[in-house]
């Protein structure tokens, strides 16, 4: 997307009803690995924080030792916890409204999605109707070094209880959103674009901007005098939207009739 889309994106968003969700699981990827803990909390700029559930699942699988040590969750919390059908019909209704948000949508969706698919239920919500809150920080939050949500916790110091617990999880993920949405929602289009201008890309989204390949999209960006930003971390090239969008509305208009 455009800076122009993603600002028609994020104020619709603004207005509308979050229902934020994260989960605990015993590994990484549905269906082999399980959801242990759910927290959803349905939350908007307007009204706030409507209501939040959390529920601890017993799906009965082996937690593996790490996942007790990041998360803190054992066997013995998990024994006595409700069954994953009697779990996920009560989040049912709540996860089926509102705009589905995530701290990295694309890890806790297919986890959801499989633990309705074991129930025999579908369960689906399209591409307009989430909202992943790491691509939000990404594009607010350029200059920060991580937009994890550990670290964005520490950052911002939101008062939430334990990162890696899903209520606490849950919490931040909304405070995250509540807060860069009210800037989306207090500030000028020319002052939020100006502020997506800001976002580093990686030549991988800058294809997706410019087209062609990763080598074609990397020699316009040097035809245009596009220099590159280094990062101290990883060492990859990166570059500013504002100057890949500008090679973009380079070629379009050279291409209009």
């Amino acid at each position: 997307m455009l800076s122009t889309d993603l600002l028609a994106f994020y104020r619709d968003i603004c207005s509308r009803t979050l229902t934020v969700v994260d989960l605990e699981t015993s590994g990484h990827k549905p269906p082999r690995s399980r959801a242990i803990e759910v927290s959803v909390l349905n939350a908007s700029l307007k009204d706030g924080i409507l209501n939040q559930e959390t529920y601890l699942i017993n799906p009965g699988v082996n937690l593996p030792p790490i996942i007790t040590q990041i998360t803190g969750i054992t066997h013995e919390m998990l024994e006595d916890a409700p069954p994953p059908e009697e779990v996920w019909t009560k989040c049912l209704p709540l996860l089926e409204q509102g705009i589905l948000t995530a701290h990295n949508i694309s890890f806790d969706y297919p986890f959801i999605r499989s633990e309705y698919a074991r129930l025999g239920i579908p369960f689906y919500r399209s591409r307009s109707e989430q909202f992943c809150t790491v691509k939000f920080a990404r594009l607010m939050l350029s200059e920060l070094p991580s937009r994890s949500l550990p670290n964005l916790v520490k950052h911002f110091k939101f008062p939430v209880g334990e990162s890696h617990r899903a209520e606490s999880d849950t919490m931040a993920c909304w405070l995250l959103a509540e807060m860069l949405l009210k800037e989306i929602a207090n500030e000028d289009d020319e002052a939020v674009l100006a502020r997506i201008g800001q976002q580093l890309l990686s030549i991988s989204d800058v294809t997706k901007i410019i087209g062609g390949s990763q080598k074609t999209a990397r020699a316009r960006l040097d035809a245009a005098g596009v220099e590159p930003y280094i990062s101290q971390r990883t060492g990859i090239h990166l570059f500013r939207r504002a100057d890949v969008e500008r090679v973009y509305w380079q070629k379009h208009q050279l291409s209009l009739p």
